[in-house]
């Protein structure tokens, strides 16, 4: 697709974590096509984890520092959550910067082209999608987040050595953003994250094949309320979470998710009670759900109707169970472990069409 004379907008989209050289140059093309740059930040919605360590607002951050005054005044920010279906996160993509555009007064026409790479999933998705036109550029070499938050974690004891190590691959500014953020309370719990799921990952290296785990999870309502686990090891430890496990040799997924209910949460109700509070079950098998691996959960959705809700307390690998009402989960998202907080909203239907986005 030929591009217009001068678009109106620039669209980058990224996680960027942590902002590197490669991001530079990428939005370094997108403002030399465009008056104005729209960057999409996914992951918008994540809570703090080894794959996600920055928030969407520390990452603007990062980048605004990374630019002169007058191209930083050029930029806006759109955060997007971590859609697991691609058509989903296209449209709060298009949603936001939409709505991005229309802050700055232009009209639902305004011409964008989206800057990034064509082999991307998403920039076939939002080509396809939205007819935006394209520009292709080109991944610079050595610009890996994925090995910057290797070498970040790693290298923790001694953030000196860890930056001077980095200083051809971030600019100046992330460097000196790193440096405090490195001293904040939380990073010394992600670095213990980082090192349990390197070591999960190391046990199963020697596996003939890349394993795929199975796990299940339960989705219990009662009472406009859904019955949650705060997890007490790691991965996620202190995040909330869906009751759920792996599934064990000789059980059903059914039957695995009524064990592991019982365990997690130590509720005490007859089998034949919840089974005729099941009403659905789907399979979630996104490839990146899960921080430990490939791992397919199958979800059981159950409402106890309005009865008085049934005690419960922690036990196994949770620290504590406890009943949430349901009109507060969308102000708990970014306390979920891994796609759980999506999970609950596909039985639920917690976010708004019109909120996809995740604007401010």
């Amino acid at each position: 697709m030929t591009l217009p004379a001068t678009p109106d907008a620039a669209v980058c989209i990224g996680r960027f974590q942590p902002f590197h050289n490669g991001h530079l140059a990428l939005l370094r093309h997108a403002l030399s096509l465009a008056p104005r740059c729209i960057v999409v930040l996914g992951s918008a919605q994540q809570a703090r984890t080894p794959r996600n360590p920055f928030t969407w607002r520390e990452r603007a951050e990062m980048i605004g520092l990374a630019l002169p005054p007058k191209e930083r005044e050029r930029l806006r920010f759109v955060p997007v959550r971590d859609h697991y279906e691609l058509s989903r996160w296209s449209r709060a993509v298009r949603h936001g910067v939409a709505a991005c555009l229309a802050d700055e007064g232009l009209a639902p026409e305004a011409t964008r082209v989206l800057v990034g790479r064509p082999e991307d999933e998403g920039w076939n998705e939002l080509r396809r999608a939205a007819g935006w036109s394209g520009c292709a550029v080109e991944q610079v070499p050595g610009a890996d987040g994925t090995r910057l938050r290797d070498v970040l974690f790693q290298g923790a004891a001694d953030i000196d050595a860890v930056l001077a190590a980095l200083v051809d691959q971030v600019p100046a500014s992330t460097r000196g953003f790193l440096r405090a953020w490195a001293a904040l309370p939380f990073h010394a719990e992600l670095v213990q994250e980082w090192r349990m799921l390197k070591r999960y990952r190391e046990e199963w290296a020697a596996a003939p094949y890349p394993p795929v785990f199975v796990t299940v999870d339960t989705v219990l309502r009662c009472a406009d309320h859904v019955l949650l686990v705060k997890r007490g090891r790691a991965p996620g430890k202190g995040l909330l979470a869906l009751p759920g496990g792996f599934i064990e040799q000789r059980e059903t997924a059914w039957q695995s998710a009524l064990r592991e209910l019982r365990e997690e949460t130590q509720l005490v109700l007859p089998d034949e009670v919840l089974q005729q509070a099941l009403r659905r079950a789907q399979v979630f098998d996104h490839p990146d759900r899960s921080q430990r691996g490939r791992t397919i959960t199958h979800a059981h959705y159950l409402d106890l109707g309005d009865r008085p809700l049934p005690e419960v307390q922690g036990g196994d690998d949770a620290a504590a169970a406890l009943w949430v009402p349901l009109q507060e989960l969308a102000a708990l998202e970014d306390r979920f472990l891994d796609d759980h907080f999506h999970v609950l909203d596909h039985f639920l239907g917690l976010i708004e069409p019109d909120t996809e986005a995740a604007r401010g």
